[in-house]
């Protein structure tokens, strides 16, 4: 497995998730800060939005519209210029915990995942993805997961999903309609790996971290079609979340790293950084 070294990039925060590159900056929710921000070239950030609820997934829609998620209350809010929220769709009648992950495709269909039960004090159990098209109506995707966390769009039109707490990789079929169709498992890992946020590259592997360990798996690590793991970038003393290429030609994997244990994560209390690593690869365009 090739071995490659992080560098830090941004610290002072608490629990970094949902990274995304837009317009030329590097975007993230802070879970326990209940912000939105967009970082700068050296790593200072801004915040965009303060979100009550608490600030998951993020999205743009083609007119470059801001969506996050609200954990709290399972609903989409659209983002203003001046910080404002407004609910763009409400997904709570699917959701069995709070609001996760997001994608938003570029044709302005978006998905959206949830816990499906509350970590910490709940055993693990199945939900389900809704579906939100342009218009901001809410379709239940048939079928059920498992801690739905972090998607990618390939370049084929597939959706590949991260399914936590069934250590694997999901991919599905989507439709000119934005329907997604045909589940299947597209890489099976070691049940010693969670994956969390996911980027895909332009190789057409996929980038995960290994959540809930800060032990010696802990990491962001590369697994293709069928299952193979081929880089890691190993992170010492957090627990490695989010990841997503940016930067020049999409040449640089920013990667969130929370030091928290799941004990501490339910309290509240975590220390979320930013590092990045040069992986050799770039990430596939959106």
């Amino acid at each position: 497995m090739r071995l490659h070294t992080l560098t830090e990039f941004a610290t002072g925060h608490r629990f970094l998730e949902g990274l995304r590159w837009h317009d030329g900056a590097l975007w993230a929710s802070d879970f326990f800060a209940e912000t939105v921000l967009r970082f700068g070239p050296d790593g200072t950030a801004a915040t965009v939005a303060e979100v009550p609820g608490a600030p998951s997934g993020l999205g743009f829609l083609p007119d470059g519209t801001v969506l996050v998620v609200s954990q709290a209350d399972a609903t989409v809010q659209r983002i203003d210029p001046a910080g404002t929220l407004s609910t763009y769709a409400d997904f709570s009648a699917l959701a069995g915990g709070p609001g996760n992950d997001m994608l938003v495709a570029p044709d302005g269909h978006a998905y959206v995942g949830n816990f499906g039960f509350a970590v910490g004090t709940e055993e693990p159990k199945p939900t389900a993805l809704a579906h939100i098209d342009p218009q901001g109506t809410v379709h239940r995707v048939d079928g059920e997961v498992l801690f739905p966390n972090g998607m990618a769009l390939t370049p084929d039109g597939r959706l590949l999903l991260a399914e936590t707490f069934l250590h694997r990789i999901t991919a599905y079929d989507r439709g000119p309609d934005g329907n997604l169709s045909s589940p299947r498992v597209w890489a099976q890992l070691p049940e010693a790996f969670m994956p969390d946020g996911i980027a895909l590259d332009a190789d057409g592997g996929v980038w995960f971290g290994n959540a809930l360990t800060t032990g010696d798996g802990a990491g962001f690590y590369r697994v293709v079609d069928g299952g193979e793991l081929t880089d890691k970038v190993p992170v010492t003393g957090a627990q490695a979340v989010a990841c997503a290429f940016g930067g020049e030609d999409l040449g640089t994997l920013y990667m969130s790293c929370n030091a928290t244990t799941l004990e501490e994560f339910v309290r509240g209390q975590s220390k979320g950084a930013i590092a990045t690593a040069s992986v050799g690869r770039t990430g596939a365009p959106t």
